[in-house]
C-alpha cells in the first residue's frame, strides 16, 4: 500500500531554530524555523477511519509523520532484521554483549588497524573546515536538549566534534558509538575538552542496526553524517527508537542525494563507488530525509542546506525528531 508523506523541505542561510522540548510542546512557529508541536494538533478519528487536516499557521514549513504511518518502519526493516536478528528480529535488546558483536562483525567486516586509525586520524584532522561552516547550524539545533537530556546517545560519534555542543551540562551522562574502535581516544579528548568527567562518557563499539542499550534507556540521540554509512537505514532509526524513552528526541544532521537531473546529482552517481570505498561505506545517493520522516516518528521537523566546504556531499538536510 503506497502512502505518501507530508514532507517539506525549507532552505535557510541564517538558520534560527525555536527551543525544542523533548515533550513536544505545542509552540506557534514565524517562518524560517524548525519548530515543535504537538501531535495533538493531528487529529485521528479511528471511528470513522478518517485524517483530519493538519493544522498550519500561514507560513509554517513542516513534516509530523504520526499514527497509522508507523507501519512503514516495520515493513521496511524486516528483510534487514531477518538477517541479523535470526531468533528474534522483534527485539534486539533481547542480545547479549557476545551477540552484539556478531551484528557488529556481520553488517561491517573487521578493517586492518591501520586503517582504522588512518581513517580516525584523517577525520580528526581534516574537519575543521567543515565543522567550523556547520558550527551555527549545530548550535542552534543543540540548543534543544540543553539541560533537558541527562542520558544521551550519539551514533556514529567518531572523534566527538559534536561533544562540545552539549556534553558540558551538569551530570550529562554520555553514550559514544562507533564501528571504529580507534575513535574512542579521540572522543574521549573531545568529551575532555568540553568538560565532560570521563566518568560520566561511555564509549561503545557497536553499529547502529544493533544498538547496545536497553529499551527506552536514553533521553535523546545524536546521529551527525552517520546514516550515509551504515548498511541499514531503516534498522538503524528502529533502534534509535528503541532506545528513545516517549518523549524523547533523535537530533540529526545528514548529507543527502541532489535533486535528480542535476549535474551534481550526475557527480554522486558516477562518484557513489569510489565514495563507499574510500569514506568506509559512505554513500552519496540516499534520501536519508526521507527515510527519517517514513521512520514513524510522532514529530519529525527538518531543514536543508547547502554548504561550501562540503562539495558534492550536498545537500544537507537537519534537524530533530520526537518519539
Amino acid at each position: 500500500m503506497a502512502v505518501k508523506s507530508s514532507f517539506v523541505f525549507f532552505s535557510s542561510s541564517t538558520p534560527k531554530i525555536t527551543p525544542y522540548s523533548p515533550r513536544c510542546s505545542k509552540l506557534k512557529p514565524p517562518r524560517g524555523k524548525i519548530t515543535a508541536f504537538s501531535c495533538s494538533d493531528l487529529r485521528y478519528d479511528d471511528d470513522d477511519k478518517r485524517k483530519a487536516p493538519i493544522k498550519r499557521s500561514h507560513g509554517e514549513s513542516f513534516c509530523c509523520i504520526c499514527g497509522r504511518r508507523r507501519f512503514i518502519e516495520g515493513a521496511t526493516a524486516t528483510s534487514t532484521a531477518l538477517a541479523v536478528f535470526p531468533n528474534d528480529p522483534s527485539n534486539a535488546s533481547d542480545l547479549h554483549s557476545d551477540d552484539y558483536m556478531s551484528v557488529l562483525n556481520k553488517v561491517r567486516p573487521p578493517r586492518p588497524d591501520w586503517y582504522e586509525e588512518f581513517y580516525a586520524s584523517v577525520l580528526d584532522k581534516f574537519s575543521d573546515s567543515y565543522e567550523a561552516e556547520i558550527a551555527d547550524y549545530k548550535s542552534q539545533l543543540f540548543s534543544n536538549f540543553k539541560g533537558k537530556a541527562q542520558k544521551v546517545l550519539e551514533i556514529g560519534i567518531g572523534t566527538g566534534p559534536n561533544l562540545k555542543y552539549y556534553a558540558g551540562e551538569a551530570d550529562v551522562q554520555v553514550f559514544g558509538m562507533d564501528p571504529n574502535r580507534k575513535m574512542e581516544k579521540y572522543a574521549q579528548a573531545a568529551a575532555e575538552a568540553a568538560g565532560l568527567p570521563l566518568t560520566n562518557f561511555e564509549f561503545l563499539h557497536a553499529v547502529g542496526e544493533a544498538i547496545p542499550l536497553g529499551d527506552a534507556s536514553v533521553d535523546a540521540v545524536v546521529g551527525t553524517l552517520v546514516l550515509c554509512s551504515v548498511k541499514d537505514v531503516d534498522m538503524a532509526l528502529k533502534e534509535v527508537k528503541r532506545v528513545l524513552r516517549p518523549g524523547g528526541i533523535y537530533l540529526f544532521v545528514e548529507h543527502v542525494a541532489a535533486k535528480d537531473g542535476t549535474v551534481l546529482r550526475f557527480i554522486q552517481n558516477v562518484l557513489d563507488p569510489l565514495q563507499q570505498t574510500v569514506g568506509d561505506g559512505c554513500h552519496l545517493t540516499r534520501e536519508t530525509g526521507m527515510k527519517i520522516s517514513e521512520a514513524g516518528f510522532s514529530v519529525v521537523e527538518l531543514n536543508k542546506a547547502f554548504l561550501s566546504t562540503a562539495f558534492f556531499v550536498n545537500p544537507q538536510v537537519y534537524g530533530i525528531a520526537c518519539k
